[in-house]
């Protein structure tokens, strides 16, 4: 689905990225763990294209995408939910997920908002107030329904737990779980290290703009050196 090789990118004389090899197959979820300042959101926004490319390639379902503008990625199939949410405050519930399908004027888009209310029903509850009365964990589901309204085939996720009380972190993480059956490959960024590779198929371990370690999550989960660095164990 995704490989990325030798990715470097670099912020004014600053390299940020030096050489990032991964890869993501079709129906996985990949998590990338690591501390702040590791560059796991500069990875995710480079793979978007909001962030330029020093040298390396992206290829996305076969195809080159790093030559392709950020504005055209989503109708490739890759769909970024960012770091933050930044969503539309000042607009509607439902003006922000009918953004999310900007692509698409059919008739799946309702039967596709449907879907997302299915997955978050508080959003439902609030589909007509203004985004930014939403709670933060509120805001955050609407960030991920937004991303997936453009029927992504791969789902960038950049730190959606972040800031967010544990009953609703459990909650993100079982719909990120359940994208799988929907058929949505994952490649999720996240500081909660456990509870990433706890619902990844695979993991990598980024520090200071490299990649560190790799393997199964259960392999990660078990490894002394992870325990004690990433999992407070």
């Amino acid at each position: 689905m995704l490989t990325v090789e030798g990715l470097r990118s670099r912020y004014g004389r600053i390299e940020v990225l030096h050489g990032i090899d991964l890869h993501v197959d079709s129906g996985e979820i990949v998590t990338v763990v690591g501390a702040n300042g590791a560059g796991k959101t500069t990875l995710l926004r480079c793979l978007s294209g909001v962030q330029p490319l020093s040298s390396g390639t992206i290829t996305f379902r076969g195809e080159p995408l790093h030559l392709v503008p950020a504005y055209r990625r989503l109708a490739r199939g890759l769909a970024h939910s960012p770091e933050g949410r930044q969503i539309f405050t000042n607009l509607t519930v439902e003006e922000n997920l009918r953004l999310g399908a900007f692509l698409y004027t059919d008739e799946r888009v309702e039967k596709d908002m449907d879907d997302a209310f299915q997955m978050f029903p508080i959003l439902k509850e609030k589909r007509n107030l203004v985004a930014g009365g939403l709670s933060g964990g509120q805001q955050q589901m609407l960030a991920m329904a937004r991303a997936l309204m453009g029927r992504p085939f791969c789902l960038l996720l950049d730190e959606p737990s972040m800031g967010l009380a544990p009953i609703v972190v459990q909650q993100i993480f079982e719909v990120i779980s359940g994208l799988k059956a929907l058929g949505v490959t994952v490649l999720l960024v996240e500081q909660n290290a456990f509870g990433a590779l706890k619902i990844a198929d695979r993991g990598y371990v980024m520090e200071t703009g490299r990649i560190t370690m790799q393997g199964p999550s259960e392999e990660l989960i078990s490894n002394p050196r992870i325990r004690e660095a990433y999992l407070g164990l």
